[in-house]
């Protein structure tokens, strides 16, 4: 009798993760590698919230709280909501988690039952089609072409919808492309699920304050109220606070479904560091400075990508409006051979030869449900950023 359960052949390890950990054991073995891998900002976390963790620590603020989170947390994330997108949420309806990717699992598998499905629009995030087939959901993928900047149109969506669609998942901005929502974009997808009354929603809005030229993204209950009572509202400390260790993900969604996703976090993690959840506090209430000297280093680092990327022959990359990634076509690339024999037949092969021949660490397409690109995160120091596209540009005239 195996020992492992069969649930866990439904999915695969991050393969964003691999990739870092593969570039980290070249760089201890002494290979210049440049990792642009990570989803991870590459800023340390502002002083006013490691002072608020070292006063909690302190003043003795190291015991279990409730599994939702502190009321002094959960009261910051409310006010969060409202200051940031006008939606009003008690705490009650507010769950602080390990991270988003707490949020997601505990609502997914709070609700998805065998054979419900997930509309999920593509490229994705990796981890929200295996999080939903570990649930026992059917993640049904939508493509969205950078023709249309990969947003999602609304008679996709429409398409899409089953008997059996329980979720509709957006992120917004889109991990793995940028590509963000504005209120209209998002008026006419409202409309749709406006008229599919039993699809629910959950949107990931972790990298809206990382939105670039003026750009706002919008959340869906912000746009369309009527659907707040079916819609999970999700964000996180980790990528506008640089706060990625502290592991800090809430969402605010109807109190129904917050006591399930707490009834099942009792059960797991429990509540979240307690410590973590200090300096979340500090984050979300102490001066907001920081995201934008952030904010404003991003967009000059992707418009040095766009530039650098789209020089290098055979790459097309597209201009997105927010996060700290883009997604570079390579179809100018396929069928080609490097300088030491590699075959580009695909854009895994694409990466894999880049890393081996360029020392340039990128995540390939198929990673996200979208072949024919790659992803690079511009979430590390300029002068490297600047160094890696350099050698993307040399590696891509090599080919031959």
């Amino acid at each position: 009798m195996p020992l492992i359960a069969d649930r866990l052949d439904r999915i695969s390890p991050s393969q964003t993760i691999a990739i870092s950990t593969k570039a980290r054991a070249l760089q201890a073995e002494g290979r210049d590698v440049i990792s642009l891998s990570a989803g991870e900002p590459d800023f340390d976390t502002p002083r006013n919230v490691k002072e608020a963790a070292i006063r909690a620590i302190e003043a003795g603020e190291t015991k279990y709280t409730d599994v939702a989170g502190t009321l002094a947390l959960r009261r910051a994330v409310a006010a969060k909501f409202k200051r940031d997108s006008g939606i009003d949420y008690r705490p009650e309806e507010i769950i602080i988690s390990t991270g988003g990717k707490q949020v997601i699992f505990n609502a997914m598998l709070a609700t998805l039952n065998a054979g419900d499905e997930a509309v999920i629009p593509t490229p994705c995030w990796v981890s929200y089609p295996d999080i939903v087939a570990l649930a026992d959901g059917k993640p049904v993928l939508v493509p969205c072409g950078q023709n249309h900047g990969f947003k999602l149109r609304a008679e996709d969506l429409e398409a899409a919808i089953t008997p059996r669609t329980k979720w509709f998942m957006l992120n917004n901005p889109c991990n793995p492309t940028g590509a963000a929502y504005s209120a209209e974009e998002l008026r006419p997808i409202c409309d749709v699920l406006l008229r599919h009354p039993d699809v629910w929603v959950f949107t990931d809005d972790i990298y809206e304050k990382l939105a670039y030229d003026g750009f706002r993204p919008a959340t869906v209950v912000q746009v369309e109220p009527r659907l707040r009572e079916r819609t999970v509202t999700m964000n996180g400390c980790s990528k506008a606070y640089a706060m990625t260790g502290w592991r800090i993900g809430f969402c605010g969604a109807p109190q129904s479904l917050i006591k399930a996703m707490d009834k099942l976090q009792s059960q797991s993690t429990s509540n979240t560091s307690s410590i973590g959840q200090a300096a979340a506090v500090e984050a979300l209430t102490g001066q907001q400075a920081s995201i934008e000297e952030m904010r404003a280093v991003y967009q000059q680092r992707r418009d040095l990508v766009i530039d650098m990327l789209n020089a290098a022959p055979g790459i097309t990359c597209h201009k997105p409006e927010g996060a700290f990634y883009v997604f570079p076509a390579i179809h100018g690339c396929i069928g080609k051979t490097t300088p030491k024999g590699a075959r580009i037949t695909d854009d895994e092969s694409f990466v894999i030869a880049l890393l081996d021949e360029a020392g340039v660490a990128a995540v390939h397409g198929a990673a996200f449900m979208y072949p024919g690109h790659f992803r690079i995160s511009y979430a590390t120091g300029t002068e490297a950023l600047r160094e890696a596209c350099a050698r993307i540009q040399r590696f891509c005239q090599s080919l031959h």
